[in-house]
């Protein structure tokens, strides 16, 4: 089954919002550790100068058997001028149905059925900034969808499959971008939108260059997206001001949190307990006479009493539960 989101409240096409606190991403990234499920983008360049070969067969093997972990989220997305999600409905998964993963071989079997392995012959061009755009702002709209609905939002990451260069500063930077493409112009809304989207999520990729079998270079690349939100702060009558963030995470944290420092606060009075059940101690008493008693009263010989078990140093005992070790009382006079 997969993840269901209710449609109310998330059919307005999310925007990039403000810059979050430290402290709040901070705390998004807890969130999303706490439950441990991911989205995952499987982007797929459909153009013959990839065509993913043995190796690259190899890799997103490896990604997949090795990375995906039981609950993630899988999309798998073709592009090249244009994105092709699978099954989109925007509102509720703009970027298709996505496959659960689990460790179900069936489940395996659907992922690698459903990626594109051939390159299509008659596609040309690719759109790499229309296809970045596409994908970013779909995972941010799952996020959103989430936050709305008090659901746990997911880290998210896109495993990219092209030979064109990723978070570029103008599509004029890639040979294969349409003639016509917003993206050729640097102000364009399309343009803007994407730079906007880059600008407000913490991005964060690494690469590696791939050979395919008519000796032309391709890049695996993932993008791994930190778990965020976009925040709109609201004024309102009265003087007021509405944001959803700090809401959302007090809703999300309050327990586990509450949950922690009642264990916390358990284990240190269990650890106190077993401390004083293990302590060792030798009291002494002693009693100062004046001079004159001492003259007058014979001296006592030191004497000693055991406190918790037979001490054959000791004239006698006294019980003390507490401690299967003796505890020696000295009684001088």
């Amino acid at each position: 089954m997969f993840e269901r989101i209710s449609s109310l409240s998330t059919n307005t096409k999310v925007t990039p919002g403000k810059i979050l606190s430290s402290q709040q991403q901070t705390a998004l990234g807890l969130v999303a550790r706490i439950h441990g499920k991911r989205d995952v983008v499987l982007a797929i360049d459909l153009t013959d100068s990839v065509g993913i070969n043995d190796e690259g067969r190899i890799r997103l093997q490896q990604i997949i058997e090795d990375s995906l972990k039981l609950g993630d989220s899988v999309y798998i997305v073709p592009f090249a001028v244009e994105v092709v999600p699978l099954q989109s409905s925007y509102d509720l998964y703009p970027l298709g149905i996505p496959i659960e993963f689990s460790s179900h071989k069936e489940n395996f079997d659907k992922v690698i059925q459903k990626i594109p392995l051939a390159a299509d012959l008659q596609l040309q061009n690719t759109d790499i900034q229309q296809a970045e755009l596409t994908i970013y702002q779909g995972l941010a709209q799952l996020n959103q969808n989430r936050l709305q609905q008090n659901h746990p939002i997911k880290a998210q990451s896109v495993v990219w499959m092209t030979d064109a260069p990723l978070l570029a500063k103008s599509g004029n930077d890639w040979i294969e971008t349409p003639a016509n493409s917003p993206f050729r112009v640097a102000d364009s809304s399309q343009s803007k939108e994407r730079q906007a989207w880059l600008n407000i999520l913490p991005l964060n990729k690494r690469e590696l260059t791939i050979e395919n079998s008519a000796s032309q270079r391709y890049k695996l690349a993932v993008v791994d997206i930190e778990p965020t939100v976009q925040e709109f702060c609201t004024i309102a009558p009265n003087n007021k001001e509405f944001c959803k963030v700090n809401s959302y995470l007090i809703g999300q944290l309050w327990l586990p949190l509450a949950l922690t420092i009642l264990g916390l606060f358990s284990t240190s009075l269990l650890r106190e307990y077993l401390l004083k059940l293990r302590c060792k101690c030798q009291i002494s008493v002693s009693v100062d006479l004046d001079k004159y008693e001492k003259e007058c009263r014979p001296l006592l010989p030191v004497k000693a009493l055991a406190i918790g078990q037979t001490d054959s140093n000791c004239i006698d005992e006294i019980d003390y539960p507490g401690s299967k070790e003796s505890i020696v009382l000295f009684v001088s006079v």
